[in-house]
């Protein structure tokens, strides 16, 4: 096995190495699931997994470029390796979402497969049916545990979900998906984005009555910190409601929420796991925080006047760029793409790995670098 350390120049020879180092790994994990690499590795997970969709992501994006690649048949393996948890209630959650975009939408709008646009309007049904109208809500998790209540918890990962809805009433012509999310944006607004434009990462509702009761600290450091990949997840979410609404409250949401990652960020350009902790905390960066962010901003400077779209672009820009000097992989001794991802670090879980979502992000910002939609885009017709 060769290794190289040396960072490529500019944004096309990452890309280029990026599909080089993506056809090794289809060698060893074809139609799988990994999640965060140990040891240079990538540990698999099971379908059900919030994160099994993101390698098919991967696969898809390179696909679109290069249809001769074979990517596009190990994606629609995994698609169809996701049937099982499609039917089996229990194991589903509000991600169908992150699952089912970056397989079945994926597939359907590159392909036109009918049985894909069934799988993800199969998915959109579960994610609807989980909408509380009592405090408009779509629900997070199923128990985890026997006896365990999450039926009261949204968290702000679900704005990244919500482009199914969006989706599957653009296909259908039903405007009821499209109702749930917007109302479910609706509620992230009231609840989830503090004034300064930093984010809460769970709310707890009274299920029967929809009253708050308390904001959780879930996955940042505390109930009132600022966890960094929330910040991105609503940057990004955020952009999406607006891209698919037009509804300026949310581009002004993402536009605040943006604006304090931004100014939160360190000298060295990557993002703090949190961005409140204390002093003795630990100071874990998080990539995958700072490539949503990449894609988000990117995202962002589509939706807003010239002026302003050459700042966020220039913000993606030096983002990626820091990412690339201080996180990028160019060895093959190791099979993520970004190191130094924080997975869940109150949880002491993959606190310093690459994780799947970070390298997919990461590959989405360079695909729209590229001139390309991103795969969760309104209409994205590639």
């Amino acid at each position: 096995m060769t290794t190289s350390t040396s960072i490529p120049s500019n944004f096309q020879d990452v890309w280029q190495h990026a599909g080089h180092h993506t056809t090794r790994l289809v060698e060893r994990i074809g139609a799988s699931f990994p999640h965060a690499a140990h040891q240079g590795v990538y540990q698999c997970e099971e379908p059900h997994w919030w994160t099994a969709g993101f390698w098919s992501g991967i696969l898809w994006l390179f696909h679109r470029e290069d249809p001769a690649s074979g990517f596009g048949e190990i994606a629609r393996q995994c698609e169809e390796k996701l049937d099982m948890p499609l039917q089996e209630f229990d194991q589903l959650h509000h991600d169908v979402g992150f699952m089912w975009i970056l397989t079945s939408v994926a597939n359907y709008e590159l392909s036109g497969d009918a049985t894909s646009r069934r799988r993800a309007l199969t998915a959109a049904s579960h994610l609807a049916g989980r909408f509380n109208m009592k405090g408009s809500y779509i629900r997070a998790w199923n128990p985890w545990s026997e006896g365990e209540d999450n039926t009261g918890l949204a968290i702000i990962d679900c704005m990244m979900n919500l482009p199914l809805l969006y989706w599957a009433s653009e296909t259908t012509g039903d405007p009821r998906f499209r109702h749930i999310a917007i109302a479910h944006t609706n509620m992230v607004l009231n609840h989830f984005i503090r004034e300064d434009g930093s984010v809460h990462h769970i709310v707890k509702f009274n299920p029967d009555t929809g009253e708050v009761v308390e904001a959780l600290g879930g996955q940042g450091f505390a109930p009132q910190s600022a966890w960094a990949r929330g910040t991105s997840w609503a940057m990004y979410g955020l952009t999406l409601s607006y891209r698919y609404t037009g509804d300026p409250a949310y581009l002004q949401a993402a536009k605040k929420v943006t604006h304090f990652f931004l100014s939160a960020l360190g000298p060295d350009g990557v993002p703090t796991w949190d961005f409140r902790l204390p002093t003795d905390a630990p100071s874990y960066k998080d990539s995958s925080a700072g490539a949503c962010a990449a894609s988000a901003l990117l995202e962002l400077a589509r939706c807003v006047p010239a002026n302003e779209s050459q700042m966020y672009a220039q913000h993606a820009n030096s983002l990626l760029q820091h990412l690339i000097k201080a996180c990028g992989n160019f060895s093959d001794q190791e099979e993520g793409l970004l190191l130094h991802g924080a997975g869940h670090v109150p949880e002491g879980r993959n606190q310093d790995n690459p994780l799947i979502y970070g390298d997919y992000y990461f590959v989405e910002a360079l695909a729209k670098q590229r001139g390309y939609e991103g795969l969760f885009s309104p209409r994205a017709r590639y």
